[in-house]
């Protein structure tokens, strides 16, 4: 069963996500830490963590550095920011420095729960409604997310296909599922599209694709 770590300085909220945690996933164990150092100590002695989960407040954290230094020393353990901070460029930068998902705070356990869920899957998590919302012009929004056609003129039809159901939020399971293709195949296309699209991450790549529309492509 699932083994989290819960890094936040809120007693709390800690008890909190525990809650979540053994409602959503009975038989799952969280560890819990206080502050940044604690929780590197913790991911030292667990080598088998699934998942850790960061607040970007908590003390050691030094805003999203926290990120880079637990990526860097342990990047095969999923991590993904649970704060109070909504603002979207927080978000877009939390995803750059290495988060594979975003929750935020003000979430009731029901939308905490399956976020969880979701990422434990290996889906990407980005709250919907701060993706939506910026106090940027819209034409600077726009332009932080797109990709140049002729990217996306370079995917074949089965990447394309794959991509526009990534962009949904799609496992690799439930697109292999779907297309009725193996899940090595998936993962090989995924791979490939990162790579066509000049992009880092599969959150990024989804992040691009809200701008595209895939059955002008899928059409040609």
């Amino acid at each position: 069963m699932y083994k989290i770590l819960i890094a936040d300085d809120h007693p709390l909220f800690r008890d909190a996500i525990t809650g979540v945690l053994e409602k959503k996933f009975p038989g799952a164990t969280a560890l819990t830490s206080e502050d940044l150092d604690s929780a590197l100590a913790l991911l030292e002695e667990t080598p088998d963590l699934d998942l850790v989960l960061l607040d970007l407040n908590m003390p050691g954290m030094d805003g999203l550095n926290g990120i880079v230094k637990v990526r860097n020393n342990y990047p095969e353990v999923p991590v993904v920011i649970i704060s109070a901070e909504e603002n979207k460029s927080v978000v877009l930068q939390a995803v750059t420095y290495g988060a594979v998902g975003f929750i935020t705070k003000s979430s009731d356990s029901h939308h905490i729960g399956d976020a969880l869920e979701q990422i434990l899957n290996g889906q990407v998590y980005l709250p919907s409604d701060v993706i939506r919302s910026s106090s940027e012009p819209k034409r600077q929004q726009t332009n932080k997310t797109e990709i140049d056609p002729k990217l996306i003129g370079s995917l074949s039809r089965r990447q394309l296909l794959v991509f526009e159901r990534m962009a949904k939020g799609e496992s690799n399971k439930k697109i292999a599922y779907e297309l009725n293709i193996a899940e090595t195949t998936v993962k090989s296309h995924v791979s490939a599209i990162l790579q066509k699209l000049n992009v880092h991450n599969r959150i990024q790549a989804v992040l691009c694709a809200s701008n595209i529309d895939f059955s002008s492509y899928n059409n040609r």
